[in-house]
């Protein structure tokens, strides 16, 4: 495929609605779990080990042509308890879905469904443009990431600088939650962001939809 392609999966600028949602680091902040970049480092380890590691393995399988999607598209529910994280997964989902129509017009996306989820959609698209199940489960895990580091940079006033060495020092990471996400779909999920994601929706005037 297009290193180029592959590039423009990953970027932060993707047209998808990735900016006003922050991966529950919003509420994170709020509650006092995220305050500095030591913190935002575990934090992001965590969305990378799981949420990255989970939506990965769910894309690989898309990519791979193991999971037709509407069959992914349940595994993704399934593996995904809280309601709130459902909805901003579709929403991404279909953003991206947007996006694949206007970019690959004649490519048939009738049985994707309408609002899939991001994961699921970030398959279809790496099947597409012929990218590597590793590959776009490294997209995956790299934008489960670099999402929550931008919103965290903004809301804390956090040095882009320094924001930026620690998706570097990340990197690693998401190559080897890549690699693991290729060997099976994954079943695990982190209470934390679960708790962060229902009580980031109940309340008032947050900046971000996640």
């Amino acid at each position: 495929m297009s290193f180029a392609a592959l590039l423009a999966l990953a970027d932060s600028r993707l047209p998808i609605g990735g900016h006003v949602h922050s991966g529950g680091v919003e509420e994170a902040i709020e509650s006092g779990v995220v305050r500095d970049v030591a913190t935002l480092e575990a934090f992001l380890r965590r969305r990378i080990r799981t949420a990255g590691l989970v939506g990965g393995s769910i894309a690989a399988a898309v990519c791979a042509g193991q999971l037709d999607p509407v069959t992914a598209d349940v595994e993704t529910d399934a593996r995904t308890p809280s309601p709130a994280a459902r909805t901003a997964s579709r929403a991404q989902g279909r953003g991206l879905l947007r996006l694949a129509k206007r970019v690959w017009p004649h490519q048939d996306w009738a049985g994707i469904g309408l609002r899939p989820h991001l994961p699921v959609m970030f398959g279809a698209v790496g099947r597409v443009v012929s990218a590597t199940p590793t590959e776009t489960a490294a997209v995956v895990s790299y934008t489960t990431m670099t999402g929550t580091a931008t919103a965290a940079q903004r809301l804390l006033a956090l040095d882009p600088a320094d924001v930026a060495a620690l998706t570097f020092t990340l990197a690693d990471l998401c190559n080897r939650t890549a690699d693991t996400a290729v060997l099976g779909l994954a079943a695990l999920s982190d209470p934390l962001l679960d708790v962060l994601a229902q009580r980031h929706i109940e309340r008032e005037r947050p900046l971000f939809a996640s």
